[in-house]
């Protein structure tokens, strides 16, 4: 039997497909999506589904009348500790036609009871100097198997987590492909464990499990300004237990950290994030070590050990050196050609002649007069050193990474047998979004985005990830999270970061979040800000709109009303008291001087107010989500009164407000904080006169302004605007990084000067994703593509044509399933013709330029529609006697 659709991609929780292994959860939520055999398909919509379950043994098929096909609830009983299940799914159409039987997917859970753990933290014996780093550790247990016993093996399964960063072999293989374990978390809260299939690597005879480790971020240095040491503990320790499944259905904890473990030192003799790693390879620990019995130290908080909810970070693209550089004082640089996030893989062919030599590998992200530029580094050494021994040998650091296009390299003579390869790392989220259009600079723009936010993905959402800082800040990504989920799956991440928030947020016990978590400084009480603060509410909701899980909210819904309950200082009104908290407001605007990036053209507290009203109305939608009318109807009531005092503070009769800058305008249009529509026009028409004439289509907002200015201007029908200053390439505008040979996006609009200089700033780095959040505009306006009901089972092809763009293409994988949509220009650009994929089981409202709203079920669409183009491009004003220093695109 022929099947319209198939149904495709079934997955766990939050879980690539194909990765459910050891996962934390009894009752895994259950999702999928359909494929359709053909584009004549339309309409398909699922009325049922079957889920079947073959669990201990036994296979059961239970039946749910229901269209929904993202997070769906287990429906069998709940998994024990280390069960395995297998699930297949199949769907029923409106005419109770099935679709075929899905492919059989595998969830395991991990250790979901205290008792699992029945093993000890190991360390050293060594006392440490806590002025300085931990030296990494090796530790080792060998065992011996019969054949009889290997040959009975049905499945082995090693868990491990550390104080630390930890390296897991097994008889000298390297167990897994994540990097980086156990990630960075608050770890006094919750502490990640990960789950290692090593059934193939048991062998008959001598057995050896070595766990190498390091410092990480456990009790390393972490934070600007010199950083702190130590600050959730002072012991390097690693906790790992073996367990096996026998043929006969037995099973036995073979080998668990605990006595009868020895430690040396490791051939890796040093290993910091910010400074970098040094490898000796003359010295083989196994040989030449000092081996000692570990000490124990009692697993006293099992409550915290927690199975990830999303993809570890991996490894995933090769970059090969594009050009060798000599600079001015001759040292010799690799050019990669990309900043990225990661480090260098160093192969040595034959190094004979090369033995007891050290190879010094120093890391930045741009030159400066020719050099390796390192003053925006701070107090980051960025160095990793490879001493060889006279072998063959490949070798990447395994507790550090880098952020970097640049690499000087010392210590080398000869080159003839050595080659180096960037490896780039992140967090492996499954892409979701593609934009591209007839602008190249306009798609090097989205590139720059997509590297940015890969190489702030590393297990948790940065700032930046090269100098000394690498913090999850909360501003910062609640900016870019609407970005962040067109173009990644983002929603393990930071369903685990944002608990982490939460954690903190309860430690303060003032309801004020940390700026950044993990909470580096932890020692001082959280700081009060918005924008920042408000990333409790804001991100959650937007994670809740692209991806469905309304679970998301009910877990942080705590640490929102906290905020909003508690931790904003407010006046008689009930918007933020200025007395009694300092904003940082509109961050990094181009008006702020470069070493007070908080003085931006804004009033702090008109940002600070308007965020508090946004959040507020979000209180109200989130509160309605999850079932809440007399939580729903007080957000409304306080929303409503927050408006009106933000509008006797702020705004005058007519529309004009006290900030008369890009921001104020943008905030107040996009956050509906105007009192009439006549008051919306002027501020609409004042915004565009600002940017025509003030301004000059340079961008003039920070990040609180940044992701909302394009969406203001086009609710007002002035996209043309927009797209104008979208194009603009002089300093600042986002095209400028672009036109000076940016592959990242900056921190500051000019984090590099027109002459090539680097902004006298402190804080200017050429890796932050913040003011990439344009990226949302691209795909939502440009695109065409937006969600109507959370997880995308409904969504918009809205596209806005403009810019003298000729055409666009944009898809995203959404949760139910991938949206296709592209439009080109024809006729003298009086012509659009467009086509559209819609995925079986959802619906799209296509509103394409003067036609009516049309409802379309799945299948594939083209359309043709006459569109009147406007002026293009709009030109801005200056006074009749002044010289025009226009930038036309």
């Amino acid at each position: 039997m022929a099947h319209l659709v198939e149904l495709q991609n079934v997955r766990f929780e939050h879980h690539r497909t194909g990765q459910a292994l050891g996962i934390g959860s009894c009752s895994p939520r259950i999702s999928w999506h359909y494929t359709a055999h053909s584009p004549d398909c339309r309409d398909w919509l699922q009325t049922a589904y079957e889920i079947e379950i073959t669990l201990g043994g036994h296979t059961r098929v239970y039946r749910v009348e229901s269209s929904e096909s993202v997070l769906v609830p287990w429906p069998a009983n709940p998994l024990l500790s280390r069960q395995i299940a297998l699930v297949r799914v199949r769907g029923y159409d409106s005419i109770s036609t099935p679709t075929a039987w899905s492919a059989a997917a595998t969830v395991e859970a991990g250790l979901l009871q205290l008792s699992d753990w029945s093993c000890q933290f190991i360390t050293s014996n060594e006392p440490a100097d806590l002025d300085t780093p931990r030296l990494p550790l090796l530790f080792q247990h060998e065992f011996v198997l019969s054949p009889a016993l290997v040959s009975s093996v049905a499945r082995a399964r090693v868990y491990a987590t550390a104080h630390g960063l930890y390296d897991l072999s097994i008889n000298t293989t390297r167990v897994g492909d994540q990097l980086l374990a156990p990630g960075w978390t608050e770890y006094d809260a919750r502490l990640e464990y990960q789950t290692y299939d090593v059934s193939s690597l048991l062998q008959p005879g001598f057995n050896t499990i070595a766990i190498e480790a390091a410092e990480g971020w456990f009790s390393g240095r972490i934070g600007y300004t010199g950083g702190e040491r130590n600050i959730w503990g002072t012991e390097l320790a690693v906790l790992a237990m073996l367990i096996v499944d026998y043929t006969d259905g037995q099973s036995e904890v073979l080998v668990k950290t605990g006595n009868g473990w020895f430690w040396t030192r490791s051939a890796t003799r040093s290993a910091e994030i910010y400074d970098g790693e040094h490898f000796d390879a003359q010295y083989d620990p196994v040989h030449d070590g000092l081996w000692k019995p570990v000490s124990t130290l009692a697993l006293d908080r099992p409550d915290i050990l927690a199975a990830p909810l999303g993809p570890p970070i991996r490894a995933t693209e090769q970059v090969a050196v594009r050009k060798l550089i000599t600079s001015p004082t001759r040292k010799i640089i690799l050019d990669f050609g990309q900043n990225l996030v990661g480090y260098i893989r160093v192969s040595v062919s034959d190094d004979s002649l090369l033995e007891g030599k050290t190879i010094t590998l120093r890391h930045a992200e741009v030159l400066d007069q020719g050099e390796i530029a390192t003053r925006p580094l701070r107090f980051a050494k960025a160095t990793d050193k490879l001493t060889l021994s006279g072998k063959p040998l490949e070798w990447t650091p395994k507790f550090t990474f880098h952020g970097f296009r640049y690499a000087q390299v010392d210590g080398l003579d000869d080159w003839s047998s050595i080659t180096f390869t960037a490896i780039v790392i992140h967090s492996d989220m499954a892409r979701t979004g593609w934009f591209k259009c007839s602008n190249p600079l306009i798609n090097q723009l989205h590139s720059n985005i997509v590297w940015s936010m890969r190489g702030n993905f590393v297990g948790l959402p940065t700032d930046c990830p090269q100098r000394d800082e690498r913090l999850g800040y909360t501003g910062d990504l609640q900016v870019f999270a609407r970005t962040g989920n067109f173009l990644y799956d983002t929603c393990g991440v930071l369903s685990t970061w944002l608990q982490g928030v939460a954690a903190d947020q309860a430690r303060d016990g003032k309801g004020v979040p940390p700026m950044f978590s993990p909470n580096v400084h932890r020692k001082k009480p959280n700081f009060r800000a918005a924008v920042w603060g408000d990333c409790t509410v804001i991100a959650p909701w937007e994670l809740y709109q692209s991806f469905g899980d309304v679970d998301l909210l009910r877990t942080q819904y705590q640490s929102m009303s906290d905020w909003v309950e508690k931790g904003i200082t407010r006046d008689e009104r009930g918007l933020w008291d200025p007395k009694c908290t300092f904003q940082l407001g509109d961050w990094l605007d181009p008006y702020a001087p470069p070493k007070e990036p908080a003085r931006a053209a804004t009033d702090p507290q008109l940002v600070a107010d308007a965020y508090l009203v946004r959040v507020t109305d979000l209180m109200a939608q989130i509160s309605k989500a999850l079932g809440s009318p007399d939580a729903t109807d007080r957000y409304l009531q306080r929303a409503s009164s927050l408006r009106k005092a933000f509008q006797e503070e702020y705004v005058t009769p007519n529309g004009r407000l006290a900030s008369d800058s890009q921001t104020a305008f943008a905030l107040a249009i996009y956050f509906d904080l105007l009192p009439s529509a006549r008051a919306r026009e002027v501020a609409a028409n004042r915004l565009a006169y600002r940017i025509r004439y003030h301004d000059r289509f340079k961008i003039g907002t920070g990040f609180a302004g940044t992701p909302i200015i394009g969406h203001a201007l086009t609710q007002c029908g002035k996209s043309h605007i927009f797209y104008r200053m979208l194009m603009h390439k002089k300093n600042p505008s986002w095209l400028y990084p672009v036109t000076m040979g940016a592959t990242t996006i900056w921190e500051r609009w000019d984090s590099m000067l027109p002459d090539g200089s680097i902004n006298e700033g402190e804080m200017t780095s050429f890796n932050h994703y913040a003011l990439g959040a344009v990226g949302d505009w691209l795909h939502r306006t440009v695109g065409g593509l937006y969600a109507l009901e959370p997880g995308w089972k409904r969504f918009a092809v809205s596209p806005v044509p403009g810019g003298g763009l000729q055409f666009a293409e944009t898809q995203h994988k959404s949760p139910y399933g991938r949206i296709e949509f592209d439009w080109k220009l024809a006729g003298n650009g009086r012509q659009l013709k467009a086509t559209l994929l819609v995925p079986p089981n959802t619906v799209a409202e296509v509103r394409l330029p003067g036609q009516l709203v049309q409802e379309v079920g799945s299948g594939r669409y083209e359309y043709e529609v006459a569109i009147e183009p406007g002026d293009w491009p709009p030109l801005p004003i200056y006074p009749p006697y002044m010289p025009h220093d226009d930038d036309k695109p």
